[in-house]
């Protein structure tokens, strides 16, 4: 599926009317209805097998671990369809204003490996990696969604190890990520050429998926060079950037560079599709992070206890832990420092009972960042912003 032709942002002096619809090339037109019935398929699956475990709930009153887990598991797969379809329509408005800026792609790849270690480990993934040293010209935060983006299309299909390999093309000077899996297992290949292609039919559906279609809009809104190769039972994926830090490269000069977040970055939505876990024991509090981050398009989860916090991240870590200060304790400040450990990139902020401020974790982790709770609406999105951008 191609979204490139609605990608990119209204020429100069051709202001689009607001009242009057665009006009759209028929063939985009068709690539839109199909991508909606796609969203319709892949949201509606997973929510009828839900309401079929509801349904067995009601009527014996009981439901064990295993079904939970699925009925926990089917909700987060629908969820997760409807954050991507969202991400897409931003991403191929055309609105988002990038800020470009040089960072340390291995850098970033390896910190984003990292915070997911545990979900590859909780679906059974061996991740090898062979990642070069790399600098690139390229929005940060689009970025981080497009890498994370790409993760959860492949651990989604693959089937055995993830192979990552960095490098630079040799000429033109440009960055190379490479991304290979097996979608299939070997052993289930078809031994004749007409079940292979067979098989080869029944996958490729799958593997075009909304994720996959995210993976596509980001790296056109980027700019950068995407390619899929499929066979019977592998699948690559290689990504270009042609904007990328060498000697050889002409061109690149100061001006094309940003120092940090401009305002644009954070009027498009940088965090869209970022995981946050609210630790917070009062409704009211959760029902003020909520109204707080609503616009931001982020992936909340709430428990409302450390042990369930603790629980929760044995699967797989969010970007982000916000926990309530009632809540804070010896117990969690071992915790914390034990993903940090594991993630030192991992963002904690705590909401405290009183106060109207918001003052940022020092550098080194050596302290938490801090939100007074009369500052929730006000200051708890730019301190998501502030914290965050840190890691990308």
């Amino acid at each position: 599926m191609d979204l490139s032709e609605l990608s990119g942002p209204t020429p100069p002096g051709r202001q689009r009317p607001a009242e009057a619809m665009p006009s759209v090339p028929e063939p985009a037109v068709e690539r839109w209805h199909r991508l909606l019935a796609q969203i319709g398929e892949e949201v509606s699956t997973p929510l009828s097998r839900a309401l079929e475990r509801v349904h067995a709930l009601i009527a014996t009153g009981q439901i064990d671990r295993r079904s939970l887990r699925s009925l926990r598991d089917e909700l987060e797969r629908a969820r997760r369809v409807g954050m991507c379809s969202q991400q897409i329509v931003r991403l191929a408005s055309g609105r988002v204003r990038q800020s470009a800026e040089r960072l340390h792609l291995t850098q970033m790849l390896q910190g984003v490996l990292a915070h997911r270690s545990r979900e590859s480990q909780s679906h059974g993934l061996e991740i090898r990696q062979v990642l070069k040293p790399v600098e690139v010209i390229v929005d940060p935060a689009l970025l981080f969604s497009l890498l994370n983006t790409l993760l959860d299309w492949a651990f989604t299909h693959a089937q055995g190890a993830i192979e990552l390999r960095l490098d630079t093309k040799p000429w033109p000077v440009q960055a190379r990520l490479q991304c290979r899996f097996h979608h299939t297992a070997p052993d289930e290949v078809g031994p004749s050429p007409v079940a292979a292609a067979l098989s080869l039919q029944d996958e490729r559906p799958l593997l075009d998926d909304v994720s996959w279609c995210l993976v596509r809009q980001a790296a056109d809104t980027l700019g950068l060079e995407l390619q899929r190769q499929d066979d019977e039972s592998r699948t690559a994926v290689t990504l270009c950037f042609p904007r990328t830090v060498a000697d050889q490269l002409p061109g690149l000069s100061v001006v094309e560079e940003d120092t940090g977040f401009a305002a644009s970055s954070a009027n498009s939505r940088p965090l869209a599709g970022s995981h946050v876990l609210v630790v917070a024991s009062r409704r009211e509090v959760r029902a003020q992070v909520r109204e707080a981050v609503r616009h931001m398009g982020l992936v909340l989860d709430f428990v409302s206890s450390l042990d369930e916090a603790v629980a929760f991240c044995r699967e797989g870590l969010p970007h982000a832990i916000l926990i309530e200060s009632i809540l804070r304790g010896e117990r969690f400040n071992q915790w914390r420092e034990d993903l940090l450990h594991e993630a030192p990139d991992l963002v904690f902020i705590e909401i405290v009972e009183e106060g109207d401020m918001f003052e940022a974790s020092g550098f080194g982790h050596a302290t938490i960042a801090r939100v007074g709770r009369g500052a929730i609406l006000s200051s708890l999105p730019s301190a998501l912003v502030f914290e965050l951008a840190k890691t990308m």
